[in-house]
């Protein structure tokens, strides 16, 4: 009857394009509906046992919980970045236990696997569950089934709950340390000179390091300069060392990067202003500001609307050395000394160089190495002559003559006080690891 007793072609569109649209709001009203939370039990007390570890597995091995987060910028949800299998991982429920009410509500998850999995069977996944309306739970349990016993289901914390004003302006995050790590001169280089450019807050997702570099990591956890959130990943799951898949049975790349980086976001979303997320090799070199600071009250004057910034990477060869600074009590320290390495290699024809990022954490949702998936503001490339990152490693172009190289001595302007911190930190951890 609804669309009866019109003839034009354009009633009958407009008829068809109601009826659609109406299915489509049904269908999400379903949708929504079955993700719900319901009651299941009353009057109980919470009693799983509390995770405690970076990265917890679920029944079957096929789902790995990082850590669940509060998220309230499109309604009320828990969201967890956890590891999946991208396809053998269906369905999953929150658990959410309500106290003093003792209410126990099931929440089925959506189940959202990032889109850069580079063809590895398992990928990071935000599991996303709608939280009770009169309630706000302080953990939550995932399980398989809207079905089951709580007190056999680990209880996780859900962080962010409560609205912090920023401790610090500036937080970087080194995502995984791995393959015993000992770049110890250019690690505490890259530490000083972050500081130098403001930085209070370092995290790093360690798997592995040497000994020596343990050291390092203590002396800088217990200045509070850094956070370490230890990652054993591979105790999980078969890890490769590159970064796309090779079909040789490996399970997730790069050590779970791409999971550290997004958990890095959420864990700082409310205690710092911005979110550098770079290697610890790298650093933005600001070009036409002192440091970040005054530099990213500029960019976001001019980008307003704004909430990523994408830097340009370009790789100074640790091959090609100058004899400037020179340090002879440096060099008993394992590691390159980046204040040596002032060449640049020039750009490659029709090879874009990869971007790294400073971010807004609390409009981000979801992040990939070099760009933002999914984030609410505009990402802007940030021109090479205000700043670039200064990358000392291997070289790519290893055939280049010296001559085709470019001198790039802006790190030079640091020298003084990178000099001056560096050797407080080697004097105060090389002498103690010698004695």
């Amino acid at each position: 009857k609804m669309c009866a007793g019109k003839k034009s072609y354009f009633a009958a569109a407009l008829c068809i394009i109601t009826v659609t649209s109406m299915l489509a709001v049904s269908y999400l009203q379903l949708q929504r509906l079955s993700h719900q939370p319901k009651v299941i039990q009353e009057g109980r007390r919470c009693r799983g046992k509390i995770a405690n570890s970076t990265i917890t597995a679920l029944k079957g091995n096929k789902t790995f919980i990082i850590s669940p987060y509060f998220d309230d910028r499109e309604g009320k949800v828990t969201r967890l970045i956890g590891i999946v299998h991208h396809e053998d991982v269906k369905q999953l429920y929150c658990w959410f236990c309500c106290q003093p009410n003792g209410k126990i509500y099931v929440s089925k998850a959506k189940i959202d696997v990032h889109s850069d999995r580079f063809g590895f069977p398992y990928g990071t996944a935000d599991i996303v569950c709608l939280e009770p309306e009169n309630c706000d739970p302080t953990h939550v349990s995932i399980n398989q089934s809207p079905h089951g016993n709580t007190d056999q289901m680990p209880r996780f914390e859900i962080k962010n709950r409560k609205t912090e004003t920023f401790s610090v302006d500036f937080t970087v995050c080194i995502s995984t340390m791995f393959g015993n790590y000992n770049n110890v001169l250019q690690f505490i280089q890259g530490m000083e000179m972050y500081k130098i450019l403001g930085v209070q807050k370092v995290v790093i997702y360690k798997n592995n390091c040497s000994h020596l570099m343990e050291k390092i990591l203590k002396f800088y956890t217990e200045e509070g300069t850094v956070e370490i959130i230890p990652w054993p990943i591979n105790s999980h799951l078969r890890v490769s060392s590159k970064w796309h898949f090779m079909q040789d049975g490996t399970h997730i790349g790069y050590y779970g990067q791409i999971t550290a980086l997004n958990d890095c976001i959420y864990r700082n979303m409310e205690r710092s202003k911005f979110v550098v997320l770079n290697d610890a090799d790298e650093i933005i070199l600001p070009l036409k500001y002192p440091n970040w600071k005054a530099m990213m009250n500029s960019l976001q004057e001019q980008n307003p609307g704004t909430s990523v910034f994408l830097f340009e990477n370009h790789i100074f060869p640790e091959t090609v050395s100058s004899p400037t600074f020179n340090i002879s009590s440096w060099n008993t320290v394992p590691g390159v000394n980046i204040l040596q390495h002032v060449y640049r290699e020039p750009d490659r024809k029709d090879v874009i160089n990869p971007r790294k990022m400073i971010v807004d954490p609390r409009k981000v949702i979801q992040t990939s190495v070099h760009s933002v998936l999914r984030a609410y503001g505009k990402s802007v490339n940030v021109p090479m002559d205000v700043a670039l990152i200064y990358h000392c490693r291997k070289a790519l172009q290893r055939d280049l003559p010296r001559e085709s190289l470019i001198r790039d001595t802006t790190l030079w302007r640091y020298n003084l006080s990178l000099i001056e911190n560096v050797n407080k930190v080697l004097s105060q951890t090389m002498l103690r690891a010698q004695n």
